[in-house]
């Protein structure tokens, strides 16, 4: 199957061709009809298996197909976009503009962190298709330079996020400004029973489509586990970054200063690194996205922000500096490798106080994570072993006899923490 079998016009062909797509991916092939005939999708499937070209391809060619006339000297709005992130804002719109080349449909990229005035003059100019994010968005409309009176399509990019990160009141606001009667859309790597109830209040009779099993991670990531004492992570994490083959290697933390205090350890001792954060500036953190894609920094250290925000081809490792408490955070860091059917490896550097976010992993993707015990920072205690896979020897049934001597955080102080 190729493209031209999904309806779409053969200038929309032409450049997903020189953008070097051949095959479109399974969440493709069974959104894009559906949303070609204005249905309502639900869609759900893992990251970077093409979901942004899922419904940024058929409504580029619904828009192309039926111009939308000018009202008072400026088109309006057709269609928006939300994410809960600006790299992945950025990102979208790179691939609409990717995409609609040779259309002659306009499309503009608002979030904050940067002079709103350049945005001001791009929505002047009436692009058909904003990218945004809610809070400047709605900034935007309140000073009443965003309309949605005449929206046609609303996307909400990476619900799931979107609800993590405490964007339901902005989500709620923008959807009283937008019309009853539009087609929307809910794609997302997960989709726990929050925002299936969310997308009930607000989808109509919508198209369900699942291509992956829910939280599954990537078969072609193999993963891996060190049981290893806090304070020598840092020194294991340098001792791993010694491999020839970790030549671009993305390594998550749970705080913002992790990141900061992580990436300055390694470029103390010789590595070049780099942190990504909601704490940095728009433009420190385009330049160290920058510095990453072009390879003259080999090491990216990033809060959970860049789990949804970042699409970089060629990312060898993952690395878990911090083991996340939620499962799905997990399922989307280690997406970031293994991309599109490449292969990939993610590490997770776990202490004790992590083994229940662990287990926690272990049991959404039903299978162990395997532990690498030949390292030299193993623990100094006989509480954990290493001799098994931390979930438990699958084919006895048994499970690690030394858990209940690991200490637990209580859900509150790490709340506090993550928030950090």
């Amino acid at each position: 199957m190729d493209f031209s079998t999904l309806g779409l016009s053969s200038t929309i062909q032409q450049s997903v061709k020189l953008a070097g797509y051949t095959v479109p991916t399974p969440i493709q092939v069974q959104a894009i009809p559906h949303i070609l005939t204005g249905r309502d999708v639900l869609g759900a499937a893992q990251t970077g298996t093409g979901k942004t070209a899922a419904f940024a391809l058929p409504i580029l060619h619904r828009f192309a197909q039926s111009p939308s006339p000018a009202r008072n000297n400026s088109r309006p709005i057709r269609a928006l976009v939300l994410s809960p992130t600006r790299e992945l804002a950025a990102q979208i719109g790179v691939c609409f503009n990717t995409y609609g080349r040779g259309l002659n449909i306009g499309s503009v990229v608002i979030f904050g962190g940067v002079g709103q005035y350049p945005q001001e003059q791009a929505l002047r100019r009436g692009p058909g298709i904003v990218i945004a994010t809610p809070g400047r968005l709605l900034d935007l409309m309140g000073q009443g330079l965003v309309r949605l009176a005449d929206l046609e399509v609303l996307v909400l990019d990476e619900a799931d996020r979107m609800l993590d990160m405490g964007f339901i009141n902005d989500i709620r606001r923008i959807l009283r400004e937008v019309p009853a009667k539009r087609q929307t859309l809910f794609f997302s790597a997960t989709m726990p029973n929050e925002i299936r109830q969310l997308s009930s209040q607000i989808l109509t009779n919508p198209v369900t489509v699942e291509v992956a099993p829910e939280s599954t991670a990537a078969e072609t990531v193999q993963q891996s586990v060190y049981l290893v004492a806090k304070m020598d992570k840092p020194a294991l994490l340098k001792h791993l970054l010694t491999s020839p083959d970790a030549k671009r290697v993305l390594v998550f933390t749970r705080t913002k200063h992790g990141a900061d205090k992580v990436a300055k350890v390694l470029s103390l001792s010789g590595i070049t690194a780099d942190a990504i954060h909601g704490n940095k500036s728009q433009n420190a953190r385009q330049r160290a996205l920058a510095g990453f894609k072009s390879g003259q920094v080999r090491v990216l250290v990033a809060s959970d922000i860049a789990a949804r925000g970042l699409d970089v081809d060629g990312i060898s490792h993952v690395v878990n500096f911090d083991v996340p408490n939620e499962p799905e955070t997990y399922v989307h860091r280690i997406g970031r490798t293994g991309r599109a059917g490449a292969t990939g490896i993610a590490f997770s550097l776990c202490d004790p106080e992590e083994m229940p976010y662990l287990r926690s992993i272990e049991r959404i993707m039903r299978r162990a994570v395997a532990v690498t015990a030949d390292h030299p920072y193993p623990m100094r205690s006989n509480r954990m072993s290493a001799s098994a896979p931390v979930g438990g020897d699958r084919s006895s049934g048994k499970r690690f006899e030394g858990r209940s001597q690991f200490p637990k955080r209580t859900n509150n102080n790490f709340s506090r923490r993550f928030r950090n």
